[in-house]
């Protein structure tokens, strides 16, 4: 019998145990050397569907709960009033209809082409904030929000709406010659903002362009203890080693007090659900208890369209939306045999790479959910915030984030994520094509690692660009 079907007949069967991660090391680092990423909830896809299954050890019972919740982030919303009234309430301003529309096939979102409007990348918008005088909603909010526009650009409109305005991406190419004299051309995006229906934008104006992460394991990263985070974290860099990594501190919405965050391409918000509702309010315009307002300000009359209820996305259907996002399964490892995927691994590890990609944690335990539990999980992330430099800088802080930090962002399923979305590019904001780009981006914190990386022999940076791509 097939470990896959195993697990579908849970709990009927009773699988054998695992052996225990991780123990083989190299560079003071563990080398990975079993398929499931996901620890056992870890699925065998490759295909165009590879980040879309639920848990492989999500009970049967549960699996229904995943299907209703699919549904509601599959499907679109629509204008109120509507005959689907579970799904109305969308806009008036928004930038897509549905969750999947920016998280293609639960896959990593794109940067627009010439002949498309922006969908799965938008801007989050800002303007300078006073420390003293804005300090109340620095805390809560973690930036100052641009007069009129809010906090994000918002593309897209009703009918009888006007959308904020248009996002225009431009492109400039700039070369890179590796020691070995390898010309590697990367594209550097320019942002405009055109057309804007609301008035003039602020002079000082903030933007920071996002494109949609995948959202495998997200549920398994929540399950990661706070103190294993906490122990990564070195702020101050006292070992000297260059990698400082921080924990942002960030607003929860339920329990209405400071705590650490760890979802966000700033880790500015810290729970499934918290980045779940707010997507909801941001990204489609829709309320929820746990946001009862959206990203449409005074001045944009908002008031006058038809709400789809109070809240628009029900608690139950809210329930429903964070089990899915908590539940969609980790793809297992590929290749992990090739001896050219093995030697990238360890190179991984020399050039510094796993100081801010941590290969493994081990999951706590997590209530109603022991597919989620006590699992060893191979994210390759340290969830902390790191200085990038300046080429990667958008300029905007977010709570603790300057505009030259960056979560570390999870790599886990990263070489199939154009199998799952061929247009979808690396790093923040899509810009990266290749693996290789994106590590030629690096700077700030990982710019001796991708000085390391510039210095190698051809065969050694093709070995790492394959463990990548067996992730």
């Amino acid at each position: 019998m097939t470990r896959s079907l195993a697990l579908l007949l849970l709990p009927l069967l009773v699988l054998s145990g695992r052996p225990v991660l991780g123990a083989e090391t190299h560079a003071g680092f563990p080398l990975q050397t079993s398929p499931d990423t996901g620890g056992e909830g870890t699925v065998e896809q490759a295909d165009s569907n590879a980040f879309s299954l639920p848990q492989g050890n999500l009970s049967m019972t549960k699996r229904l709960d995943f299907s209703v919740g699919n549904s509601f982030f599959r499907n679109p919303w629509v204008e109120a009033p509507a005959s689907t009234d579970a799904r109305d309430g969308l806009g008036p301003l928004f930038n897509t209809n549905s969750c999947q529309g920016c998280h293609l096939k639960d896959g990593r979102g794109h940067p627009p082409s010439a002949k498309a409007p922006s969908v799965s990348l938008f801007l989050r918008l800002a303007v300078p904030a006073d420390p003293v005088v804005d300090a109340e909603l620095l805390r809560m909010h973690g930036f100052k929000p641009a007069p009129v526009y809010g906090s994000q650009l918002q593309t897209a409109a009703l009918p009888a709406a006007k959308p904020e305005a248009e996002l225009v991406l431009t492109w400039q190419t700039v070369t890179e010659v590796l020691a070995d004299g390898t010309e590697v051309e990367l594209q550097k995006p320019q942002y405009s903002i055109e057309n804007a229906n609301y008035g003039p934008l602020p002079e000082d104006l903030l933007i920071s362009p996002r494109v949609a992460p995948q959202m495998i394991g997200m549920g398994l990263l929540e399950a990661i203890p706070l103190e294993a985070i906490r122990q990564r974290a070195d702020p101050e860099d006292a070992d000297g080693d260059g990698i400082s990594g921080k924990l942002n501190q960030v607003w929860d919405l339920a329990t209405q007090q400071t705590v650490p965050g760890r979802f966000g391409w700033k880790a500015g918000e810290p729970d499934v659900r918290q980045q779940s509702m707010g997507a909801f309010a941001g990204d489609m315009g829709l309320t929820s208890t746990l946001k009862p307002t959206t990203d449409c300000l005074t001045g944009q009359e908002c008031d006058r369209f038809a709400h789809g209820g109070e809240p628009e996305v029900s608690d139950k259907i809210a329930n429903f939306v964070v089990f899915y996002s908590k539940s969609l399964a980790v793809p297992a490892r590929r290749n992990l045999g090739s001896a050219t995927v093995q030697q990238g691994a360890k190179l991984f590890n020399e050039t510094g790479c796993a100081d801010c990609h941590t290969p493994n944690f081990k999951t706590g335990q997590v209530e109603d959910r022991p597919d989620l539990s006590n699992q060893i999980i191979w994210p390759y992330t340290d969830l902390l915030l790191h200085d990038m430099g300046p080429r990667l800088a958008d300029g905007r802080g977010e709570f603790l984030a300057s505009g030259n930090e960056w979560r570390t962002p999870p790599l886990w399923g990263i070489g199939l994520a154009q199998v799952v979305n061929p247009h979808s590019g690396f790093l923040h904001d899509g810009r990266a094509r290749t693996f290789e780009e994106a590590i030629l981006w690096h700077g700030g914190e990982a710019r001796a690692a991708a000085e390391r990386y510039r210095q190698m022999a051809a065969e050694d940076r093709q070995a790492i660009v394959d463990f990548l791509g067996s992730l």
